[in-house]
């Protein structure tokens, strides 16, 4: 019997993992999927935003601005790369321009620290590759870019050296409610379970129609981007937004933390929750009107185009409460943007909805908060790196020369906690396929170093779910 079943290993499920892995108790971290953050914490923007957008006294508002400020504390302990480099919201109309005094009062009233109203000259002197045609600009400091995934795979190691288990290919069929406890059935074993907390994503609905009469609908809002080599990254300093609209935030503009552009996404409500596909219309319709900020953005440096699936609310704010039929069942759900930004917040209410569900949570003494320190190779000086080869060969050994990553650094994602047993797992964790040639090259040595460490045949590994096989046979 465990005391907690988390269900979803999104940034939402995972930061409540860790958070419950402070107390003495029995955690369960379950997915669908053969990985971590396999659904919309893989593909989205990637931005910590400042807290100024959302609806006062929104759930959404509250938590994004308490999120936004724990995300320092957060990224230095769990080893994430995190920048605060500010956002603006530009506007090109004297209608746009009223629309920013509304977001900056809304902002002050919302306890957004850093914010200020900026003019066409000082947007040019921070921003000099801005259209001409921006009349103003709402400038706020503490937005930031963050990897996604490399968060969540963060939060996951970190819980499970606390204690927690992680379950993966473990789908939830039904939940049939007993006494004072429940029963998932799966597709791989029944689990009991004293509560369940809902972070299923944009199947979090699916999952709490099975138990509670209240019944909750996610609609799938798709948004496709661009991602542009980093020989663009001195196009933006900043992360730019278009005045919002009744569709969400814009296209944005904005550099990555690794040094790339992002551009996108738009917005299309669609049937498919699994549907990830791009369209070339959709697409152009994200360049022209990525354009109108910034003109000359070099699509001929484009190296992938992508899309992510966000669960909306139909009632417009994120769902994270007890369920009032189903005492013990926790939604976590309804996260679209600016759920990430969040998450750290969402993490900590939660686990208050716990302690008095579960009468009280008794904190452990030897809970730790750090996870062990990530080797980038590419970020060290020589003669830091020439001693780590001394120390380890496979250190001398360039697999991904795009990323300069190296056979020591998949080899340590591998065998970490919650490692990596596919193609893209060790890409999201140590980014081999993620430069220009997007794994063209160093795809088959990632395969024999996976095959190796996992003592598997290469045609058994794949490239992200169970079903997705690389190698079918051989031809000669």
């Amino acid at each position: 019997m465990y005391d907690v079943t988390i269900v979803g290993t999104g940034v939402i499920g995972t930061f409540i993992a860790r958070e419950l892995a402070r107390y003495d108790l029995k955690i369960l971290l379950l997915d669908k999927e053969n990985d971590i953050s396999a659904g919309t914490t893989k593909a989205n923007t990637a931005i910590i935003h400042a807290g100024f957008d959302a609806k006062e006294n929104s759930k959404m508002s509250h938590f994004n601005v308490q999120g936004n400020a724990m995300f320092d504390k957060v990224c230095e302990e769990l080893d994430v790369p995190f920048e605060r480099i500010g956002s603006l919201v530009v506007a090109f109309t004297e209608e746009d321009m009223k629309t920013i005094e509304e977001l900056y009062n809304r902002g002050l009233k919302a306890g957004v620290p850093d914010m200020e109203i900026l003019t066409s000259e000082q947007i040019k002197e921070m921003e000099p590759n801005l259209s001409n045609e921006i009349k103003g600009a709402l400038y706020a400091k503490t937005a930031g870019v963050i990897g996604p995934w490399e968060l969540a795979i963060a939060l996951a190691e970190n819980a499970l050296e606390n204690d927690v288990e992680l379950k993966l290919n473990t789908e939830v069929l039904d939940i049939i409610k007993k006494d004072d406890s429940y029963r998932i059935i799966t597709n791989n074993e029944d689990i009991d379970t004293k509560v369940i907390i809902n972070c299923a994503g944009v199947f979090g609905d699916k999952i709490n129609n099975m138990i509670s009469n209240n019944k909750v609908n996610i609609v799938p809002k798709k948004g496709q981007y661009y991602l542009l080599d980093k020989t663009a990254r001195d196009l933006v300093n900043t992360v730019i937004f278009q005045c919002p609209t009744a569709n969400g935030k814009g296209i944005v503009v904005t550099p990555t933390i690794h040094g790339n552009i992002i551009v996108g996404p738009d917005s299309e409500v669609i049937e498919n929750k699994a549907d990830t596909s791009t369209t070339k219309d959709n697409l152009m319709y994200v360049a022209e009107t990525a354009k109108l900020s910034v003109p000359n953005i070099p699509f001929n440096q484009v190296i992938t185009t992508f899309s992510g699936v966000r669960a909306e609310p139909e009632s417009g704010d994120f769902i994270i409460e007890e369920v009032e039929d189903a005492p013990g069942f926790i939604n976590a759900i309804g996260i679209k943007s600016p759920g990430l930004s969040a998450s750290p917040a969402i993490a900590k209410y939660v686990v208050e909805l716990v302690d008095k569900s579960l009468d009280g949570l008794k904190e452990k003494t030897d809970y730790n908060p750090c996870r062990r320190e990530m080797i980038r190779f590419n970020e060290l000086s020589d003669e830091e790196k020439n001693k780590l080869i001394k120390e380890n060969p496979m250190y001398g050994n360039v697999i991904c020369r795009c990323e300069t990553i190296t056979e020591a650094e998949i080899v340590d994602a591998i065998h970490r906690k919650a490692g990596a047993t596919s193609v893209d797992g060790i890409k999201k964790r140590v980014r081999p396929g993620m430069g220009r040639c997007q794994g063209g090259f160093c795809m088959p040595r990632v395969m024999e170093i996976l095959a190796r460490e996992e003592n598997k045949k290469i045609d058994d590994i794949v490239k992200d779910r169970l079903n997705s096989k690389i190698l079918i046979g051989k031809t000669k």
